[in-house]
């Protein structure tokens, strides 16, 4: 059993196992410490367009435009304001292009994360219409200002929902490439999309990973990709194959690859989201049996956790800190 499995359990019970531990409990931060990020949510959440703007307008290019309006579409109640501006703005791109992201991440909000068995007929119904509102409004934003990289990165998203056919999400990953040939999110989304619980295999996902990853430059946060894919393939085993795979030689020393290439690179630069790849790799390296190497990254991320990887496993802050103490005595 890898270290991961010795930590809590490869279910989870709901148990509260950081009791007694003396350990601060972190807080997951949507806006990854960033303050342009929180300005923005907090804009949003507050019901003020025209501050929410204001921010958006310093955004350094289109990926930064687009992270940020992530960050709005994972508001609470910002379909509400969006809605409202629309009505004075209807042609404006970005507040259909927000508009249609909200609705993505609305809609997955009805579907919730449950098995697909445990979604109701009526979640699958508002998921759906949400899905279909979502769509209208990022081609809408698409057909006003072709330029942007936004719509194609969630209609992505948008189209896994909705089970579009290999073809047709292909070719909105490379409408996204057009437009950022070197967007990580982009890749996120198609290695998702290349999963074996998706339409693709373990071997497409794999190779798909490495590709990106070589293809980029050095230092670039590309690398991420295959621990992605890894944690991906962990997942989707048995209890009793999940950790002899992760633990592998060859696995170990790709995630030390990806790792050189990409967050433990000198030339790395962070960008405003830059703990999602190091929840990552931490988790990648802590599943493979190496608490040091894991060390590192969650040393550097302090209490930056964020709710994905380790929410498949129950509470992530509480993963996250279980985590972080067993790998500090590694």
């Amino acid at each position: 059993m890898g270290l991961f499995a010795r930590l809590l359990g490869r279910r989870d019970t709901g148990e509260d196992r950081s009791a007694g531990t003396g350990a601060r409990r972190p807080v997951i931060d949507p806006a990854h410490g960033d303050a342009d990020l929180a300005r923005l949510r907090a804009a949003v959440a507050a019901g003020s367009w025209d501050d929410a703007r204001g921010v958006l307008d310093t955004a350094a290019g289109q990926d930064d435009l687009t992270l940020m309006v992530e960050a709005v579409a994972d508001t609470t109640g910002a379909e509400t304001l969006l809605a409202e501006a629309l009505r004075a703005a209807p042609d404006d791109p970005l507040l259909q292009l927000a508009q249609g992201a909200r609705h993505v991440s609305w809609a997955w909000e009805a579907r919730t994360g449950a098995r697909a068995k445990h979604v109701s007929e009526e979640q699958w119904k508002l998921f759906h219409a949400r899905l279909e509102s979502a769509e209208e409004h990022l081609f809408r934003a698409a057909e006003l200002d072709p330029g942007l990289l936004g719509p194609w990165y969630f209609l992505q998203i948008s189209g896994r929902g909705a089970s579009l056919d290999r073809n047709s999400a292909r070719h909105r990953f490379e409408a996204a490439l057009r437009r950022s040939p070197g967007h990580v999110p982009s890749h996120r989304q198609r290695l998702q999309q290349l999963c074996e619980k998706w339409q693709g295999s373990h071997e497409e996902m794999h190779a798909f990973a490495r590709a990106s990853m070589l293809a980029a430059p050095e230092g670039s946060a590309m690398g991420q990709l295959v621990a992605r894919a890894h944690i991906e393939h962990w997942l989707s085993l048995p209890v009793e194959e999940d950790a002899a795979y992760i633990g592998q030689e060859h696995v170990r020393a790709q995630l030390h690859e990806a790792a050189d290439r990409s967050v433990r690179h000198p030339g790395y630069v962070r960008g405003r989201d830059w703990p999602v790849a190091h929840n990552e790799f931490a988790m990648a390296f802590a599943l493979s049996g190496q608490p040091a190497a894991a060390h590192l990254l969650l040393g550097e991320l302090g209490d930056r956790v964020t709710e994905l990887p380790w929410a498949y496993w129950g509470d992530p802050v509480e993963v996250y800190q279980r985590t972080r103490l067993q790998c500090a005595g590694h």
